[in-house]
């Protein structure tokens, strides 16, 4: 590293070549010395090789698409605050359009938007894909699963990230968590549930497999569009609907149409919400803007459960105070048999899959440590209160 004092001395050579005191035989070799100074100088002025190049200053436009109405509480309007949020961390370099569901793409076809590079992002839910993918169904909510807690845990440091990506791999998706619904609600009944055999027959609006145990219970699971639901339950074309939590089902008007609200939501305890990026769009991007969008996701994933919980609480005490609302827990003897089919039915769809059976042998095992832990840390200290 040659001095930075010496490197302002760039008149030296012109000096030397006046000075009449210096014998001429060192005059060569003081001015080629010198000269190796100046040109050390003028490298270390150089741009490094570690500078920001033109490329890791490019600017891009993306889209992404999503499998929620204009304007929906909570998980399109998230979708839109992690799209501004990179906007502003990125410096505008990279910009991404948000299009609810059915404004570019219809809804569950997201997947395959993103898939296919027709789009360079996505948001939904794993469970949604079941049909293409059904293992994914791990990577969004299983019935009995984990809740929040656990699935972050699982994705961010146990394991379940890796396995999602390698899952989504051969599609060409790279996901990423993006929000959690937390646990759900049980759902809305027009009669009241005292035994399994309530169950027989019954209609209801439920999907995933929280349906297929549903079915082995005696029960009819009915496949409907969220726009469908409130109509459907009003006149009585079902008998029961599941949707989400007390803030997005007061917000749809379902206790309008039935007074019996149950709980806990045994089919989707913690249903996590997904970011996909087409594989070829990310590795476009530098560094720094997928650091940029690896963390943005994570905050957004926390925000979004945040206001979820927040919400909910306030739209219970309405629904239960003001709109007269009747909040049933589930019988213990229908928990139990519904807990009994899913192990039932989780096993049959490994036994006919081996892809699904791997990633249920990792999901299951990461379950039951993390049961252990919760059994004496956080469900412990809330039996207390």
């Amino acid at each position: 590293m040659v001095s930075p004092r010496l490197c302002k001395t760039r008149k030296t050579l012109t000096i030397l070549d006046m000075d009449m005191t210096i014998p001429n035989w060192l005059r060569p070799l003081l001015l080629l010395s010198l000269g190796l100074i100046l040109t050390a100088c003028n490298d270390n002025n150089a741009p490094s090789s570690n500078a920001a190049t033109p490329q890791s200053q490019q600017s891009f436009q993306w889209k992404m698409v999503t499998t929620w109405p204009p304007g929906y509480p909570i998980i399109q309007e998230g979708a839109e605050r992690f799209a501004h949020n990179i906007d502003i961390m990125s410096n505008g370099r990279l910009k991404i359009k948000v299009y609810a569901g059915g404004e570019l793409i219809p809804p569950l076809q997201t997947f395959d938007a993103v898939s296919q590079g027709t789009v360079e992002m996505g948001h939904g839910s794993a469970y949604y894909w079941a049909g293409k993918v059904p293992e994914a169904q791990f990577f969004s909510t299983v019935p009995f699963g984990m809740t929040a807690r656990g699935m972050n845990a699982w994705l961010y440091t146990g394991g379940g990230l890796e396995l999602w990506r390698e899952t989504y791999k051969p599609f060409h998706v790279i996901p990423f968590p993006l929000g959690n619904t937390g646990v759900q609600m049980g759902g809305w009944f027009n009669h009241e549930i005292h035994s399994v055999d309530d169950l027989a027959g019954l209609k209801m609006r439920i999907p995933g497999l929280g349906g297929k145990v549903f079915a082995k219970a005696g029960g009819n699971p009915i496949l409907l569009a969220g726009s469908e639901v409130y109509t459907s339950l009003e006149r009585k074309t079902i008998d029961a609907t599941e949707w989400l939590s007390p803030f997005h089902d007061q917000r749809l008007g379902l206790y309008r149409a039935a007074k019996h609200y149950y709980y806990p939501g045994w089919h989707e305890p913690g249903t996590v919400l997904e970011l996909t990026i087409n594989e070829r769009a990310w590795q476009s991007l530098p560094e720094d803007l997928q650091t940029i969008v690896s963390q943005a996701a994570q905050a957004e994933n926390v925000r979004m459960l945040s206001e979820m919980e927040q919400k909910n609480g306030e739209a219970l005490a309405e629904l239960q105070q003001r709109e007269g609302v009747t909040i049933h827990p589930f019988p213990q003897d229908v928990l139990d048999r519904l807990k009994n089919l899913t192990d039932e039915t989780l096993k049959e769809e490994a036994a006919n899959d081996p892809k699904f059976a791997r990633i249920y042998q990792a999901y299951d095992a990461f379950k039951t440590k993390d049961n252990a832990w919760s059994a004496i840390s956080e469900s412990a200290y809330l039996k207390q209160q």
